[in-house]
Formats: C-alpha cells, structure tokens, sequence
C-alpha cells in the first residue's frame, strides 16, 4: 500500500487505508517531510519550493521508500540540475525515512495559482 501526500498550495492529504505504517508514524513522518521540504529555496525566489507549489506528489510506501514528484517554476530554471538533489537530500534526513526518488515532472505546468498565501506575501503577489 501506498501513502500519498498530495500537495496544493499549503496543503497536504494523506490516504493511510491499510498502510503497514502505524498512523501515528505516517503523521509524525509526513509532517517531517514536509517541514524538509520547506527549507529548499530556489534561490531566486524568497519562497520554498512547498508553499510555492512545486511539489506535486509524495508516495510513502510501505518499506518507508519515499516518491516525490516536483516541477519548477520554469523548465529552463538554471538551478533544475541541482533542485531534485537537495530535495531528496532534505527527504532523506527524516527520521524513518528510506530511499527516497525525486521525479522532475513538467504535466502539469506550475502556474502561480499553486502558490499559497504565504509564497503570494512573500512575492508580493497580490
């Protein structure tokens, strides 16, 4: 089985029916990851790559591997080489977590509507 933690904008959904993962576990490991991945900056924009929607998808599977599919601002971002690495090296600190899989993805396109509120102050996006 497979947990997912899908993300739009700030928030985030687990699906945790029948996962060999005790529910305060996944809690306690889905909440980590996502702090993990709020400190990732791109560094041109003062906003992490979370609240500004560039994670699509976290799987959490059963044997505590971790999935992630991310997308960029922009595919010719200059840091698009480096991002999906310190992504899977912030993943891959949390306690209980095993390999994890960083899948750059361009379908959907990220589009500012994925920002939270929080990216749209930093930005002055309003």
């Amino acid at each position: 089985m497979t947990d997912t933690v899908e993300t739009q904008t700030s928030q985030a959904e687990i699906a945790s029916t029948g996962s060999a993962i005790p529910a305060e576990e996944l809690e306690r490991i889905t909440s980590d990851i996502i702090g993990a991945l709020k400190t990732v900056y791109d560094p041109e924009i003062p906003a992490d790559i979370y609240e500004l929607g560039l994670i699509y998808k976290v799987d959490i599977e059963d044997d505590r591997s971790v999935n992630i599919d991310m997308t960029l601002t922009a595919p010719g971002c200059p840091v698009a080489g480096e991002m999906p690495g310190w992504v899977e090296d912030a993943v891959s600190a949390v306690a209980g977590v095993g390999p994890v899989t960083v899948n750059m993805v361009f379908d959907p396109p990220w589009t500012p509507d994925r920002m939270s509120e929080e990216a749209q102050v930093a930005l002055n996006w309003f």
